[in-house]
This record gives C-alpha cells, structure tokens and sequence, in this order.
C-alpha cells in the first residue's frame, strides 16, 4: 500500500503553524485539532520544520513556563524527514519505528501534500490484515 492511498482516506489538509508563533499558539492548534504535531510553514507555505508535543514536554521541562512566550521555531525540527504519495506504507513505518518519531509531511514536487502519523499506518496495516483474513475465511469456506 501507499501512502497516497493514506492520504485518499484522511485528505490532505495539514495544520500549520508560523515559525513566530509562540508556543501557546502552538498549543492552541494541537488542542483545537486534537493532534501531535503540526508543520511549520513560512509564509510561502515552504516547510520549514515540524514540532510535536514531545518537543514541548522536552524543552518546558528545562525552561519553564516562560517557553510558552518562546517562538516555536525555538522549539521545532528544522531537519524534517518527509515522504512522498508514492512511498510505501511499510517503507514510511520503518523509518518511523527505527528513528523514533510519530509524524511524516508528505511532499509532492516540493509541496506540502499531506501529514501521516503513526496511527494512521497501524490502522491502514490494519486495515490490510482484515481484508486478508477475509479473502483467507472466503476461500477456505469455498465463498
């Protein structure tokens, strides 16, 4: 499977952030959207980097309450891993698996296509398995 076919099923719309934007704001957007990360854009809509939760545990635990006045881009990964529509879901939740990190943007000729988390390639596996187990019981059952 794709992630393209992912992207079919959640759509693509991406939250996203200013690298001004405090971290206040930010937690606003994960809040409001119930997610884990958004994707931080300049005003050209160019990726600039993502920031998750966990980097807002990490760094409020050294500095404090003064970092939700912080702008995110204190804050944010500027190195993004990203995909493309064409990736496959396997290939994608290896690469999260072995680095550790839960959110992917997907790009397609340099533009912001899409976001994948975690989640959503467990449950598109899923979703694989089910249909396997189906077609396996079908068979099986001579249906």
């Amino acid at each position: 499977m794709l992630i393209a076919a992912i992207l079919r099923a959640k759509g693509p719309e991406v939250v996203s952030v200013a690298p001004e934007a405090t971290v206040a704001q930010l937690l606003t957007e994960l809040a409001r959207h119930n997610i884990g990360a958004v994707v931080v854009a300049a005003e050209d809509d160019t990726l600039v980097g993502i920031v998750s939760e966990r980097d807002v545990v990490r760094h409020l635990e050294r500095r404090g309450p003064d970092l939700l006045s912080a702008p995110v881009s204190d804050i944010m990964t500027s190195d993004v891993v990203t995909c493309t529509p064409d990736d496959s879901v396997e290939e994608i939740s290896e690469h999260m698996t072995m680095r550790r990190f839960r959110h992917v943007p997907v790009t397609s000729e340099g533009r912001l296509a899409g976001i994948v988390s975690i989640g959503d390639l467990v449950k598109s596996r899923l979703r694989i398995l089910e249909d396997d187990r189906a077609q396996l019981e079908a068979y099986i059952h001579g249906r």
